[in-house]
C-alpha cells in the first residue's frame, strides 16, 4: 500500500528531496566560517555587554562614506596582511560589517582560520544597519 502511494506520487517525493536540499544550503545556515549572525538591534547591545570588537571590511572609500562607531576597517582583500591588528582582540566578539553581509561571511571564515573564536556577521550589512535608523560616522579610515 505504502510503495504504491510512493510510485503514483513520486513527484512529491522528489519535490521533498529537493526542498530539504535548499534548506540545507540556506545561506543562514552555512558560510561564515560557522559565525552567528546578529541583527543591527542586536549589535549595539554585544558591544555594551561583553566589549565587541566591530570590523568593517568594505574598502576604504566606502568606510569613509560611512561605518558604525568604532568600527575597525580592514578591507576584505587586505585582511590577511593586516590580520595582526586584531590579535589583541582575540578573547573579545568580534563582528563583522560589509554592505550586504556576503563580504562578511568571507572575513568571518578567514579570521575563523586564523583563531578567532567569537565570530559574528551583521546580518543584512549596513544597509540593514540604515534601515533601523541607527548611526553611521563619516570619515576615518
Amino acid at each position: 500500500m505504502i510503495l504504491q502511494f510512493v510510485a503514483e506520487n513520486w513527484y512529491l517525493f522528489a519535490m521533498l528531496a529537493v526542498i530539504v536540499l535548499l534548506l540545507s544550503l540556506d545561506p543562514a545556515t552555512r558560510g561564515g566560517g560557522g559565525a552567528k549572525r546578529i541583527s543591527p538591534l542586536q549589535l549595539p547591545r554585544l558591544q555594551a555587554r561583553e566589549a565587541a570588537v566591530v570590523v568593517d571590511v568594505c574598502e576604504t572609500d566606502a568606510f569613509k562614506k560611512g561605518h558604525i562607531e568604532q568600527a575597525i576597517n580592514l578591507p576584505l582583500g587586505q585582511i590577511k596582511q593586516q590580520i595582526a591588528k586584531l590579535n589583541k582582540h582575540k578573547s573579545k566578539p568580534i563582528i563583522v560589517a560589509c554592505d550586504n553581509g556576503v563580504r562578511s561571511a568571507k572575513a568571518a571564515a578567514i579570521l575563523r582560520r586564523h583563531e578567532f573564536s567569537q565570530l559574528y556577521i551583521l546580518q543584512g550589512g549596513l544597509t540593514a544597519w540604515k534601515k533601523e535608523n541607527l548611526p553611521l560616522v563619516k570619515g576615518g579610515g
